[in-house]
C-alpha cells in the first residue's frame, strides 16, 4: 500500500513506520524541517516536508496513497498558553482527515488515546474490572488540557466517520519499547529508574503496552477495522500498578525498586509549587499538575475488542520492559556515573 503518515518521528509514528517498511508498504512521512529523526534510522521513506496545520500541502502528498495514519499530537501537560497545543490536535486533525478523505484514502487511521474511554469506577472499595470502548465517559471527566484536546480531536474524527470517511479510531494505551528517544513520560520513568532519580512512586497504575503491538496495531485497524470504530491497543496482562512496574524493572536490571508510596495529596501540594515557579521561570514543571491528577486513578483497560477483531499481538510486558531499558542503555540515556 501507499502510505501517509503524520507524527512519524515520535515513539508510536517511528514504530510504525518501520513496521510498514518491513511488510513491503510504501511510506510519505510528513516531517516538520527540524524533526529529530533518530527513531527513523535505517527505515526507507519519502520525506514530506511540513505540518498538520498545512492542509493543502498534506492534501497534495495524499494523492495516490491508499491509507492515512494520522498519529501526530502536541503532547503537554503543561504549557504558559495550551491554544497552540489546541490548534494542533483539534484543528490539525480535521485538516489532516479531510484531506485523506478527499484524497480517496480507503483506509484513515486517527490515533487517539485511552484517555478519551471510561475509567475503571470502585465497588465496596474495591478497584472495578479493567475498562472497553464502551465505556461511558465525557468531555467534563477529562482532568487536563492535553485529554480535553484528544477528546475533541476524537469527536472530530467520529463526526467524520458517521458522515462517510473511511475513518477507523485506535487508542493507544501506555507505549513502552525501543526508540523512544524524546523519551515520553513513561519512558522517563524508566530512564530516571535507571539513574536511580526514583525515591518514590504514586499509587497509580497503567495498561503497560509494547510499542511494536502498539504499531502493528495500527496496520491491522487498516487492514481489518470496522468504520466508525475504535480500539484499544493495550495488553490484556498489562494492567500493572507502579509498584508492580519498579518491582519488575528491579528483577530485569538488578537496581533496587523504590520503597516510598508518596501520598497523593504530597504529590498534589509540590505539583502546585512547581507549576507556580514554573509561571515565573517558563520552565516545565518536572512533576505537572495534569500528571499527578492523572496518576489519582489506575488507568486499567481491556483491550479484548481489538485482540478478537484485530487480532492485537500480545506481547508479554516483561519483554516491553525489558527491550525498554536494553534500547535506553544502548543509546546514552544514563547517567554518566554508568551506576545503572
Amino acid at each position: 500500500m501507499n502510505c501517509f503518515i503524520t507524527g512519524a518521528s515520535g515513539f508510536v509514528g517511528a514504530n510504525l513506520v518501520h513496521e510498514l517498511v518491513a511488510r513491503g508498504h510504501r511510506v510519505k512521512a510528513l516531517l516538520r524541517p527540524n524533526a529529530d529523526l533518530r527513531g527513523l534510522a535505517g527505515a526507507d521513506f519519502e520525506r514530506v516536508n511540513g505540518d498538520v496545520s498545512d492542509r493543502a500541502a498534506c492534501a497534495a502528498a495524499m494523492r495516490g496513497c491508499d491509507w492515512c495514519f494520522h498519529v501526530a499530537a502536541s503532547y503537554h501537560l503543561w504549557l504558559r498558553d495550551y491554544a497552540p497545543m489546541y490548534a494542533a490536535n483539534v484543528d490539525g486533525t480535521r485538516n489532516i482527515l479531510e484531506a485523506a478523505a478527499r484524497a480517496g484514502c480507503a483506509r484513515i487511521v486517527y490515533t487517539s488515546t485511552v484517555g478519551c474511554i471510561g475509567l475503571p469506577g470502585t465497588i465496596g472499595g474495591q478497584l472495578g474490572a479493567p475498562t472497553d470502548e464502551s465505556a461511558p465517559v465525557s468531555e467534563a471527566q477529562m482532568s487536563n488540557h492535553y485529554k480535553i484536546s484528544k477528546w475533541r480531536a476524537e469527536q472530530v474524527a467520529r463526526k467524520l466517520a458517521a458522515e462517510g470517511a473511511p475513518v477507523v479510531i485506535v487508542n493507544p494505551s501506555a507505549p513502552i519499547g525501543p526508540r523512544d528517544v524524546k523519551p515520553t513520560p513513561t519512558g522517563q520513568v524508566i530512564v530516571d529508574f535507571l539513574n536511580h532519580r526514583m525515591p518514590g512512586y504514586l499509587d497509580t497504575g497503567l495498561n503497560w503496552v509494547h510499542v511494536r503491538d502498539v504499531a502493528v496495531g495500527h496496520i491491522l485497524a487498516a487492514e481489518k477495522g470496522v468504520v466508525g470504530e475504535r480500539y484499544i491497543l493495550g495488553n490484556a496482562d498489562g494492567n500493572w500498578t507502579m509498584k508492580q512496574a519498579f518491582g519488575v524493572l528491579a528483577e530485569i536490571t538488578g537496581i533496587p525498586a523504590p520503597k516510598f508510596q508518596v501520598p497523593y495529596r504530597v504529590a498534589w501540594l509540590a505539583a502546585m509549587v512547581d507549576e507556580t515557579k514554573s509561571k515565573l521561570t517558563g520552565k516545565p514543571p518536572r512533576a505537572p499538575l495534569g500528571g499527578v491528577r492523572m496518576a489519582k486513578y489506575k488507568m486499567f483497560f481491556n483491550p479484548a475488542k481489538a485482540i478478537r477483531e484485530l487480532g492485537l499481538p500480545q506481547t508479554p510486558p516483561r519483554q516491553a520492559l525489558s527491550e525498554a531499558v536494553e534500547w535506553f542503555r544502548a543509546n546514552g540515556y544514563l547517567a554518566a556515573t554508568g551506576r545503572a
